[in-house]
């Protein structure tokens, strides 16, 4: 995910790493920082149990990681990134030029509501 390790091993050390989750029991694999649809696709191919990524710029849409073999897509905390981000740009809306304009393109209250009063 950092980018840790030397490069050359990298991808041996995560298979060996996966291979052992596996053979503990675990019934699918978390690969997450991988963005690189050839490592993506010989991570599906070397990997027994369904590969788990996290998604973000730059990465493969979710159809070309369907056909790279991923199994589930996760944004992580992508979406708490971008929550944040949004916070901070009203706060120096708010504090630096005294305007709203950043929050132009929140969802409405109504909408909000009934998007968190729908039945399941």
């Amino acid at each position: 995910m950092f980018g840790l390790g030397d490069p050359g091993s990298r991808f041996g050390e995560t298979l060996d790493r996966a291979r052992r989750y596996v053979d503990a029991g675990a019934d699918g694999i978390f690969v997450p920082g991988v963005t690189d649809s050839a490592t993506i696709a010989a991570l599906a191919g070397a990997i027994s149990v369904p590969l788990n990524v996290m998604a973000g710029p730059g990465a493969p849409t979710v159809a070309e990681l369907g056909t790279l073999g991923v199994a589930r897509v996760s944004l992580g905390s992508g979406v708490a990134q971008a929550a944040y981000a949004a916070a901070r740009r009203a706060a120096q809306d708010l504090f630096g030029n005294g305007d709203y304009n950043s929050l132009t393109d929140g969802i409405a209250f109504p909408e909000l509501n009934a998007l968190l009063s729908e039945p399941r």
